[in-house]
């Protein structure tokens, strides 16, 4: 039985490549909301979960943070993938006839110097894999779309020109989820991700980070959010590097423990070999 694989978005939309890179044997099914992913994961209705959750450019991705903790699902791999952004109108058409490039938001900040340099109008669209739909039903030449080379490939439009993003190093991290949790250790390099609250304690954070670095364990990542509507009500989401079972992980987590009012692991699984 074919895995299938859920992502947001449309089809061709930047998710829908992360799902071709990293399951190329899977079926992508596109959904219109993040928590239709994941839904769809717990019902059954699909195997693994496709989450964009940072860009290397534009930071983390809305509403993610939020939502994983509450989900019930667990991380087993994450996925970096190359945003290439491409202008892409109806077969054709010359750069020189297209007035208007219509993209998500973040993806028409990326390609400022193209877009004045061409004077061409810059668009808000819904996603990315939308706008190229869009512009393969005016079959107007002088509007265009800003999106992946795969989504021009479904939509049957030309690449006017590839990777005309500002920053050469554009990159999406995804992490992919699943209704089992999967503790082997898999790699060499592994990575854990978890939340967690501190208790109310004076340097109650300092004390709690202060583990991790008695013990040597590499935090990656370490950022907080609000909870529950409060000011004061403050979750943490962290990356470390290794497996719960390592000594100096087992003790740092342990220590950890002491200063919180809440943790939970949400996975624990390979680092994606271009993070290295």
């Amino acid at each position: 039985m074919t895995e299938r694989i859920a992502f947001q978005g449309e089809p061709g939309a930047y998710s829908h490549q992360a799902c071709r890179e990293a399951r190329p044997g899977s079926e992508a099914v596109p959904c219109r909301a993040f928590e239709d992913v994941i839904e769809a994961v717990r019902d059954g209705q699909v195997d693994l979960a496709m989450l964009p959750i940072e860009n290397s450019t534009y930071g983390r991705v809305a509403d993610i943070h939020r939502l994983l903790p509450e989900s019930g699902l667990h991380i087993v791999d994450e996925v970096f993938v190359r945003v290439h952004i491409n202008l892409l109108a109806i077969p054709g058409t010359a750069l020189e006839q297209v007035m208007e490039a219509r993209s998500h938001s973040v993806l028409l900040g990326q390609c400022l110097n193209f877009c004045r340099e061409h004077g061409i109008r810059r668009v808000v669209s819904i996603d990315t894999a939308g706008a190229a739909r869009d512009v393969a039903e005016l079959k107007d030449p002088a509007v265009s779309a800003l999106a992946s080379e795969l989504a021009g490939e479904i939509y049957g439009l030309e690449t006017l020109a590839r990777h005309i993003e500002d920053h050469d190093r554009n990159t999406t991290r995804f992490l992919i989820m699943s209704r089992e949790n999967d503790p082997r250790r898999r790699d060499d390099a592994m990575l854990t991700t978890f939340v967690f609250r501190v208790r109310n304690l004076p340097a109650a954070l300092y004390k709690a980070m202060g583990g991790f670095a008695t013990n040597g364990v590499n935090m990656t990542k370490l950022e907080s959010y609000m909870v529950d509507g409060s000011f004061t009500a403050t979750q943490f989401y962290a990356d470390i590097e290794g497996h719960p079972e390592d000594p100096p992980v087992k003790r740092a987590l342990e220590e950890l423990r002491y200063f919180t009012s809440f943790m939970r692991i949400l996975g624990t699984y390979p680092a994606d070999r271009r993070r290295r």
